[in-house]
């Protein structure tokens, strides 16, 4: 008798959309119906080819990473990156199903961001992060439009919004250094306007998609004064007409915990010629329409890991025997599936909520209320969502017991990716104080209040409207709370928990309108079992006393 050894059987990932109960019912109940079916046939085509062919490619790519060649073959320097093959039939993909047109098309008017973001959340975890790129172009293409500076709008904007692939640029984001990191402010890189042209010296400690074809980057003009009000924010074209670097030495690559494929540089800026994109002052000011589109990427993003990890998850407790039975058949693993969809969940409707503000704010669509409300959620979103990635990549690595530590089994790039949600585009701290300390942060609480109050007030069922009313009262807590603590000191110490505490009553207000929608529907008794998941979990982070 030979002996057969056991072989597991592999997980595959989940269709997107067909087997994943709450995007499916997004797309069904919450768009319009016209435009639900119009976007559909194409959201399924993707689904499908993230969980076949991208989800192999993927695998089969993963020892693959972006190269540096500093110098040819003479001595001249080049600075030439390879990058990996995933990523470049991702950028051939991307700029195939529009993924930075849509929302200058506006084929569905104000919900086109949601068709984009829809796209994003099912092609982000199978395509080595190459959303990094595209967030940043997304985003330098909004902060060119707001800038009113018509001479660039119309040299790179249709570039960073192309669906020709031979005409597409990406954007770069160039703003940290290794003075500040998230205090750009520090910054020490210098503008000096000789001959009649910018030209910027200086170092960039951390950036990503080195590659794109343009950056924007801050910099500070001579004879300015300190902080970020003497910075100017600049436009830049990586090389001339005859394809040579302008003014840029690549020095290295970055060694990172996670998105390896991401080409991540240190560069000199040694006469870089840039132009202005605004006036030569208030450069952090000039950004802010770029990390309004980038933090919404990156919530996207973060719930689209989660997703995608919890297929893989469930999979593989379908067809994982230990102790008698299927894992998905045992009590607390299927508890602990329960808990990360709950998270997933809140996760996705926070940051399609944020979508769907975005996207009528473009459309001129908002109201006063809505206005201070989008404005809060941006920082708010992020924050949450990120430091859900992080801790439900985790808890899904581990659901996979060793195989989850195997790196050719594609689980451990869950968590090595997820890991950055929480530190790009400013890190849970940094949010968590920018929020607290916002002028019109009254306004915003108000608007919060006001959308949660609607949103778990719809449900008839009596444990939905429990959980909308314990939303409620997390929200007013944290407001009372607010506006008590006057000790700055015990403000900024307890500032990450206020912080979460309103994005999680949000969640929850959401998850209860979102089940309370599909009462009766097929999907009803999951989006019901997630609301009160979530709950359990906990809303209200506070301390109970001094912090």
């Amino acid at each position: 008798m030979t002996f057969q050894p056991f072989v597991q059987a592999e997980p595959r990932p989940w269709h997107g959309l067909r087997d994943d109960w709450l995007v499916r019912s997004f797309v069904r109940h919450r768009l319009p119906p016209v435009i639900g079916r119009a976007i559909e046939p194409e959201l399924a085509d993707l689904a499908a080819l993230a969980a076949g062919a991208l989800w192999d490619f993927q695998r089969a790519d993963r020892h693959n990473e972006p190269r540096l060649t500093s110098f040819d073959g003479w001595g001249n320097r080049i600075d030439h990156i390879e990058l990996s093959p995933l990523w470049r039939e991702a950028e051939r993909l991307a700029v195939q199903l529009g993924l930075t047109a849509h929302p200058r098309e506006r084929q569905h008017g104000s919900w086109s961001r949601v068709h984009q973001f829809l796209l994003v959340h099912l092609f982000h975890p199978v395509t080595d992060v190459y959303t990094c790129p595209l967030a940043m172009t997304d985003g330098a293409a909004r902060t060119l439009l707001a800038s009113g500076n018509q001479a660039l709008i119309e040299r790179a904007v249709p570039h960073l919004t192309s669906r020709d692939a031979g005409s597409f640029w990406t954007s770069g984001q160039w703003m940290t250094e290794a003075t500040g990191g998230s205090d750009v402010g520090l910054s020490l890189t210098r503008a000096e306007h000789r001959d009649g042209a910018w030209r910027l010296h200086g170092k960039k400690w951390f950036t990503s998609a080195a590659t794109s074809q343009m950056a924007l980057t801050l910099a500070r003009p001579d004879g300015n004064g300190p902080g970020g009000s003497g910075l100017a924010l600049f436009y830049l074209e990586t090389r001339d007409a005859d394809g040579e670097l302008n003014g840029i030495r690549v020095e290295r690559l970055k060694d990172k915990l996670g998105t390896r494929k991401v080409p991540t540089a240190e560069l000199t800026l040694d006469g870089a010629v840039a132009q202005l994109v605004a006036g030569p002052t208030h450069g952090t000011r000039s950004i802010e329409p770029m990390l309004r589109i980038t933090r919404t990427w990156n919530s996207v993003c973060a719930a689209s890991f989660l997703r995608h990890g919890l297929g893989l998850a469930e999979d593989y407790a379908a067809r994982r025997f230990a102790f008698g039975a299927r894992l998905s058949d045992q009590p607390l693993h299927r508890a602990t599936l329960d808990d990360v969809d709950a998270e997933s969940a809140g996760a996705f409707l926070l940051a399609f909520e944020l979508v769907m503000l975005l996207g009528r704010d473009e459309g001129g669509e908002l109201d006063p209320g809505e206005g201070a409300l989008l404005r809060l959620l941006t920082p708010l979103a992020k924050a949450t969502t990120g430091r859900q990635a992080a801790a439900g990549a985790s808890e899904l690595v581990e659901a996979f017991g060793g195989a989850g530590y195997v790196e050719d089994t594609g689980i451990p790039v869950l968590l090595r990716d997820s890991q950055v949600l929480p530190i790009w585009e400013g890190t849970t701290n940094v949010l968590a104080l920018d929020l607290l300390l916002r002028a019109e942060l009254e306004q915003g609480l108000a608007a919060l209040r006001e959308r949660i109050s609607r949103a778990g007030s719809t449900a008839t069922d009596p444990e939905l409207r429990s959980a909308g009313a314990a939303s409620l009262a997390a929200v007013d807590r944290a407001i009372d709370w607010h506006r008590a603590t006057r000790d700055p000191l015990h403000r900024q110490r307890a500032a990450r928990r206020f912080t979460l505490t309103l994005g999680r009553a949000l969640e929850l207000a959401l998850l209860a309108e979102h089940a309370a929608s599909l009462a009766g529907g097929d999907d009803g008794p999951a989006a019901r079992r997630a609301c009160l998941r979530f709950r359990q979990s906990g809303v209200d982070q506070l301390p109970a006393g001094p912090s």
